[in-house]
């Protein structure tokens, strides 16, 4: 039963890492919604995700390496770790179907991010990625999806595509970033006694498998179908969330 069990704790990370590496997203909208479905209590699929995602970013952010953007991520990181330590802070204390909303709001938002220079050229044009957009908007999206055990990654590349990087880079930034989004956010779940040892192992495996996977997938993809596809799994996501907490 034990065995069974761990197995499927694998195969959920497989399936968020694989997920990660294509879409440069942090995979917690995959695995905690799973692995509370399979009986974990919320809290703790928040800190098993937390745990994960540093191990698994670091594959994929690997794979990608040669497109990651230093200049922006060093802002993000700063922004985006101030804004996840707070939102793992807060956890719980605000109404579920509320954040579900706020959250759709924003995944929504970030759609428009991506396809931004064609809607909105002359926005596109005004936008620069200068130090206080990045930080305050890794922030923002930071201290959200945080409140749902998340470190900001399936809202990331939406972000930086808006900020002048193409898909490529916007993936490999965005992987980067989670490792330290996510760390810092560990901390808190580790003093409050929230990680499963056993389980995390479990889904660690199965995440850095599928990261390396989907990394290799990504490099190989078209830029328009990435982004189709991020657009649709973002909104996918967003939407289960608010089905979830109704």
């Amino acid at each position: 039963m034990i065995t069974e069990q761990m197995a499927l704790y694998a195969g959920i990370g497989f399936a968020a890492g694989l997920m990660s590496g294509i879409f440069g997203i942090g995979g917690g909208s995959i695995r905690i919604p799973l692995l509370n479905v399979c009986g974990m209590p919320l809290l703790n699929a928040f800190a098993v995700n937390m745990l994960v995602i540093p191990f698994a970013q670091s594959v994929g952010a690997y794979t990608h390496r040669k497109n990651i953007d230093k200049n922006i991520a060093l802002y993000a990181v700063i922004g985006g770790v101030i804004g996840s330590v707070a939102g793992a802070i807060f956890t719980g204390f605000v109404p579920a179907l509320v954040l579900s909303l706020i959250f759709v709001a924003v995944a929504l938002l970030t759609i428009v991010g991506v396809y931004l220079d064609r809607i909105f050229p002359r926005l596109y044009q005004q936008l620069t990625p200068s130090w206080n957009n990045i930080v305050l908007g890794t922030f923002v999206l930071n201290l959200i999806t945080g409140m749902r055990g998340g470190s900001g990654g399936s809202l990331f590349p939406p972000f930086l595509k808006a900020m002048h990087l193409d898909i490529h880079k916007a993936i490999a930034t965005s992987l980067f970033i989670t490792i330290f989004t996510a760390t810092a956010a560990i901390m808190v779940y580790w003093n409050r006694g929230n990680i499963p040892w056993i389980a995390t192992l479990s889904v660690l495996i199965g995440s850095m498998i599928g990261a390396r996977i989907g990394g290799k997938i990504s490099l190989k993809t078209k830029p328009f179908w990435l982004q189709i596809g991020l657009s649709i799994l973002v909104v996918g996501l967003a939407l289960l969330t608010v089905y979830k907490a109704l």
